[in-house]
């Protein structure tokens, strides 16, 4: 007789996990070793982040075809590997390429710290988004937008500082004030969420009143960079975030001991040897500084750190969001609604935050329903 144990984190069991033979359990799934290592062969942990990432990678190349002078999808591989002529590099080098690069790294950062601030808060419902933190980097950034920073008209120490930093200032500063409130005297879902939708409110509030305080002009570049776009993005932008995300996604892998600790209750994650507030303050910390590098490179697209970590669950079957799979996932979703804004409308080409938003909210209304029927339950 086989006993079945979950693999999934929702108390229901889904497959054989140990066979009984005699007296003795043995594992279900044959045990990989290597020196030291060891593991269990999922075939879908692998699958799932190659399609992911064949899904990604043909983002790409669709996107850096489409424009006013369309490239066919061998011939933009054909310059990727070194091929093509002159006019064809040019245009896809250095003016498509770019964009696609930066959505797909600002996708991938944003899924990231999603997937981290679902982990701690253990709760589907939390995001950046939603706890205030991209709100905390558009206040930042939007104050150097109006005030006199990068695009502003008012001379100052603002213009210093530049829209990068502040944006970085600002969701840092936001994510301090949600830890201290909301996390540091023990970790509670329901008061997480409460705390971020209050700061969100007040720092929507803050951003209005910059809005209203501007010049037309200055207005109008501050409320297209909160709409997040994919517009004028180059080289530089992909650097920026490239190095983010080579940084601190590694740091996130490290992590991922204590962030899979954080799945279970607090007592049995120190009986596993995790120090719960410093595990939530490092990864809380690498989850606001990949928010913020994405927002300073293209706005706050939202809903990308909100859904991309719940469809890589899903695929998964896993009890936390999976950290890699949710980056692949975002860059995927990111690029994918950006080549959509630019091609599905005509002349008329939207900005990626706003098809974000319109794919992403009905899944926010999906999972709070679910939420209050559980509850109900």
């Amino acid at each position: 007789m086989a006993a079945e144990a979950d693999t999934t984190g929702t108390g229901k069991a889904t497959g054989p996990a140990v066979r009984e033979t005699g007296s003795l359990l043995v594992p279900g799934r044959k045990p990989l070793r290597a020196g030291a290592v060891s593991g269990v062969w999922r075939p879908r942990a692998v699958v799932v982040p190659l399609l992911a990432a064949l899904a990604l990678f043909a983002a790409v190349v669709v996107g850096t075809g489409r424009g006013e002078s369309p490239i066919s999808v061998v011939e933009v591989l054909r310059v990727l590997f070194g091929g093509g002529d002159s006019g064809q590099r040019l245009i896809v080098m250095e003016f498509r390429l770019p964009r696609a690069v930066v959505g797909a790294l600002v996708g991938s950062a944003l899924a990231l710290a999603g997937a981290i601030i679902q982990g701690i808060a253990r709760n589907p419902l939390a995001s950046p988004d939603v706890l205030g933190i991209t709100y905390g980097a558009g206040v930042g950034a939007v104050s150097v937008i109006v005030l006199g920073g990068e695009y502003g008209s008012v001379s100052g120490p603002l213009a210093e500082i530049g829209v990068p930093t502040a944006s970085v200032a600002g969701g840092l500063l936001t994510a301090a004030v949600v830890y201290v409130l909301g996390v540091r005297r023990g970790l509670s879902g329901f008061r997480v969420l409460l705390v971020g939708v209050g700061m969100q409110a007040i720092l929507s509030s803050v951003i209005s009143w910059l809005l209203i305080k501007a010049s037309i002009v200055d207005a109008g570049r501050a409320v297209v960079w909160m709409t997040g776009s994919l517009n004028g993005t180059n080289w530089d932008n992909a650097q920026a975030v490239g190095l983010a995300l080579a940084l601190l996604l590694p740091a996130a892998l490290i992590l991922s001991f204590p962030f899979g600790a954080l799945n279970f209750d607090d007592d049995t994650a120190r009986g596993l040897g995790v120090r719960m507030n410093s595990a939530r303050a490092a990864l809380l910390l690498t989850a606001v500084l990949l928010t913020a590098t994405a927002c300073a490179a293209a706005g706050p697209i939202t809903f990308v750190a909100l859904v991309c970590p719940q469809i890589a669950v899903r695929l998964l079957r896993t009890g936390t969001p999976p950290l890699l799979t949710s980056a692949l996932i975002g860059g995927a979703v990111t690029v994918w609604a950006d080549v959509l804004g630019r091609t599905a409308f005509g002349r008329v080409e939207l900005p990626v935050g706003i098809l974000t938003a319109a794919l992403g909210a009905p899944y926010l209304l999906y999972l709070l329903i679910r939420s209050g029927k559980a509850q109900r339950s």
